[in-house]
């Protein structure tokens, strides 16, 4: 009878423990619950690159207003026969300047969309971030007859919110692994040279074709002739992202 008494009392303790041990793992995961990443596979991500042991990246332009730099951008991808890049537009300056559009399109290359208002959304409530969105949408759409499904946000700007609802939305969002740091104008040379020494196999290039990319189109040239040198081939995102599984980014809460 005591011997099993003493074998009793030794399991319940060690279920004691067992029970404080998990009772202080649960209030963990309640407590840290907004620092946890936020993403299995199955959550959505944004895309910083593709992985891939092929020599192919993206050229990608993001335009939110001006009409003076797109031109001399479309020019240079002409005259370097480069057939594939991807411009993302802002349903505002597509609606004011359809013709810079449409000339985007006729060239062949891919749109998506750059949102709305050129806000940080993830400044916004859920409500307010869908209707960026969705506006952006709807004016991207009918001003160049085909729905996108890519959106790079504004400024980059994103948090776990802004990537379930574009989800949500259908659509991928789209960042970039080099900055070209273009629209600060930092000089032909300089632009040229981040791109050139940073470019890697299935990276995401980003430029910019508004107003304030005065050297953009100067240093494009450059990059292009360069990358080539070293064996590079240029796709659409689209077509990057069938490369292979996509390289996400994970995002906690502040």
């Amino acid at each position: 009878m005591n011997a099993f008494f003493v074998f009793s009392a030794s399991k319940i303790k060690k279920y004691f423990f067992l029970t404080i041990a998990l009772v202080f793992a649960v209030g963990v995961i309640y407590t840290e619950r907004d620092n946890i990443t936020v993403f299995s596979p199955q959550q959505p991500v944004a895309i910083y690159n593709v992985p891939t042991e092929r020599n192919v990246v993206a050229l990608t332009f993001d335009i939110s207003w001006g009409d003076k730099r797109l031109e001399p951008i479309l020019e240079v991808l002409k005259e370097k026969n480069v057939t594939a890049a991807t411009f993302f537009v802002s349903s505002v300056w597509s609606q004011q300047h359809p013709e810079l559009v449409k000339k985007i399109q006729d060239a062949g290359y891919e749109i998506g969309s750059h949102g709305h208002k050129h806000d940080n959304y993830s400044t916004l409530t859920d409500d307010e971030i869908r209707s960026q969105i969705t506006t952006a949408h709807s004016i991207i759409s009918e001003v160049t007859g085909k729905s996108p499904n890519l959106i790079r946000l504004p400024n980059g700007d994103f948090d776990k919110r802004v990537l379930k609802i574009a989800s949500e939305l259908q659509y991928q969002v789209i960042q970039w692994d080099t900055d070209s740091m273009d629209w600060l104008s930092i000089g032909t040379d300089k632009i040229a040279d981040r791109v050139i020494s940073r470019a890697h196999p299935g990276d995401i290039i980003l430029m910019h074709a508004s107003d304030s990319a005065k050297q953009t189109h100067l240093a494009l040239p450059i990059i292009i002739d360069q990358l080539r040198d070293k064996g590079y081939d240029f796709l659409s995102v689209s077509e990057l992202l069938t490369q292979t599984e996509t390289q996400g980014q994970s995002v906690t809460s502040s």
